[in-house]
């Protein structure tokens, strides 16, 4: 004969370990301080600028 289950308490822990999963997926997306973004924010604004920088136009082709 197998083990008595509480289907009341098993539900209750899968709906926990569900929105435990969930929270754990927000935090690596979600999860950055402010200064992080405003770094990556000003990397990617000084790529741009070095890309532009680098940039040949027609008309000035030899």
């Amino acid at each position: 004969m197998g083990e008595l289950v509480n289907l009341h308490k098993a539900r209750k822990r899968a709906v926990k370990e569900r929105d435990a999963e969930r929270a754990a997926a927000n935090r690596i997306q979600h999860g950055r301080t402010k200064a992080e973004r405003l770094l990556d924010a000003a990397r990617s604004q000084k790529e741009c600028g070095v890309l532009d920088a680098h940039k040949i136009d027609p008309g000035e082709a030899p």
